[in-house]
């Protein structure tokens, strides 16, 4: 599978880190262009490194580490997302109140889904804090759970796999309905620090 992280913020970095620290390549895209990534990602190089925006959409995984509402921005960048997985791990926040939008009781991936016409759409990596999402997720008891959440059961399970292999511990909710739900921001699974207590898998 082939790897892009549109978005370079907290969460952005975060994942950039741990794709580096287990060697998966994936390449890094923002608005503003490769050269402004230059020095953050320079640390991680050749395993992740910058991208313009319109090769990254031709990756086949896409993880969203943009803000909620530009979601919409990435997604107007072609016309038929199919054959694509998008991964949102976006919260949606009202800001500056720091609450959860008013989606009309819709879960925020079902809203984003709407917009990335033809994807499977996959919630993932938005529930821990971005410091924790990028520390060492291999504790002394076992491994720090991250969620997934999706309409698309091959989908889901290819993410749950990425997981793994970033050294997460995967627990799979369904769909985005249900998962994706208690997964979104002001859900109860948002911003845990769960770790799966295991034989740490070296």
């Amino acid at each position: 599978m082939s790897y892009a992280i549109i978005g370079s913020g907290a969460i952005g970095g975060a994942l950039a880190k741990r794709f580096s620290h287990s060697k998966i390549k994936a390449v890094v895209a923002n608005r503003r262009g490769p050269s402004s990534l230059k020095s953050e990602l320079q640390a991680f190089d050749p395993t992740v490194s910058a991208a313009e925006i319109s090769d990254a959409l031709s990756a086949e995984v896409i993880i969203l580490a943009v803000p909620f509402g530009a979601a919409g921005d990435v997604a107007q960048l072609r016309n038929d997302w199919s054959g694509k997985i998008v991964v949102d791990a976006t919260n949606a926040i009202e800001f500056p109140a720091f609450k959860p939008m008013d989606l009309g009781g819709r879960p925020s991936s079902q809203v984003l889904s709407a917009q990335f016409k033809g994807a499977k759409v996959v919630k993932a990596f938005n529930t821990l804090p971005a410091a924790v999402l990028g520390d060492e997720p291999r504790q002394s008891k076992g491994s720090r759970t991250l969620f997934v959440s999706g309409d698309h059961a091959d989908a889901n399970e290819k993410i749950a796999s990425l997981v793994t292999s970033l050294g997460f511990y995967p627990i799979t909710l369904g769909s985005l309905d249900e998962g994706g739900l208690l997964q979104q921001f002001g859900g109860p699974l948002t911003l845990h620090s769960l770790i799966h207590e295991s034989p740490v898998q070296e």
